[in-house]
């Protein structure tokens, strides 16, 4: 009893007493192959919905409890917090001088300063 390829769809092992392999036979009479059906990895009750791990309920049930968790986390109460409200933007928004050094560091970072300054020195460059 030795294993062969099965002749008509050379992928399957037989053993060289049989004709064809168990798919082939199967296909030759007509019969639809049935696919397995996966469960539910949560519930192990029902069957999974296509392409996912979980059946309809549960998908359901996890869809409601992260809604429910991520409503928690958002409202948040403000007299818990006291914290007074902003009025307006310009209490955040802190008032920079115009004489500060920013000003002077602005000029020195450039772009187009450095560009000229670039080609300056390419141009001392081509003259040596």
């Amino acid at each position: 009893m030795a294993l062969i390829k099965c002749p008509r769809c050379e992928l399957n092992y037989i053993q060289d007493t049989e004709g064809y392999c168990k798919i082939c036979k199967r296909e030759m009479k007509g019969e639809v192959q049935r696919e397995e059906i996966e469960m539910c990895t949560i519930c192990n009750e029902a069957p999974a919905l296509p392409g996912k791990d979980a059946c309809l309920f549960c998908l359901k049930e996890m869809n409601a409890n992260n809604n429910a968790d991520h409503e928690e986390n958002v409202h948040v109460d403000e007299a818990s917090l006291d914290i007074d409200p902003v009025s307006s933007m310009d209490e955040i928004i802190p008032e920079i001088d115009d004489d500060t050094e920013f000003g002077e560091l602005g000029e020195d970072l450039s772009l187009d300063a450095m560009g000229e300054e670039e080609m300056e020195d390419e141009e001392e460059d081509e003259e040596e």
